[in-house]
């Protein structure tokens, strides 16, 4: 049995058969699986929702499992807390916000207008991370340590194309990268509040510094 059958009347040999069980295994896991991505889909962007529109304490367990259409015990299965949901969309939030492209030829004007591109293509996101820099930077510990990390990297990015920029001035670029990053940030923030706002327009009037 598994090893194949050969019918000598018909002249014909099957090869190595996989047994029942194991495939009806193989099935029931692959749709378990897929089950499960789903699911977390569902839970982040119920998490992301709630952070975008009321902060962190909107982002109760149970608020997460009504929006996504799931039982608290859905959610414990994929994620051990709410923080570590939460702690999810911000590494997201701060991944799309962050330039894809890195090197020795990215200039300021790239950073500028990926950030402001990031801000007017994926407003969602970006009002999530603003919110959790400004709120979760402050009372959580773990978000904190995060946003202070993607910030400094987003400054060595600024610093280190402005230097190439202006080589005289490479000994204040950290504090003109630090000033550019809190303007963009600040930009960001008023494009949030008011639609009319143009962020474009003002972001670039940072390069004209």
């Amino acid at each position: 049995m598994g090893r194949g059958t050969c019918d000598l009347g018909r002249a014909t040999c099957d090869g190595p058969s996989e047994p029942v069980g194991q495939t009806r295994s193989l099935a029931f896991s692959t749709v378990t699986y897929r089950a499960g991505i789903a699911t977390r889909s569902r839970i982040l962007d119920a998490a992301r929702g709630l952070l975008s529109e009321g902060g962190l304490e909107a982002a109760t367990v149970k608020a997460i499992c009504a929006r996504a259409g799931i039982l608290p015990g859905s959610f414990y299965n994929l994620f051990k807390s709410k923080e570590e949901a939460v702690l999810t969309v911000v590494r997201d939030a701060i991944a799309a916000a962050e330039p894809v492209t890195a090197g020795p030829e990215e200039t300021v004007a790239d950073l500028v207008n990926a950030f402001v591109r990031f801000v007017n293509t994926e407003p969602v996101i970006a009002r999530v991370y603003l919110i959790i820099a400004v709120s979760g930077g402050v009372t959580d510990p773990s978000i904190r340590r995060r946003v202070l990390r993607h910030h400094q990297a987003r400054v060595e990015r600024f610093s280190n194309a402005l230097t190439r920029l202006q080589p005289r001035l490479s000994h204040r670029a950290n504090e003109r990268a630090e000033a550019l990053v809190a303007a963009l940030t600040g930009y960001a923030l008023h494009a949030t509040l008011d639609s009319d706002f143009d962020l474009a327009k003002h972001a670039e009037g940072l390069l004209q510094l």
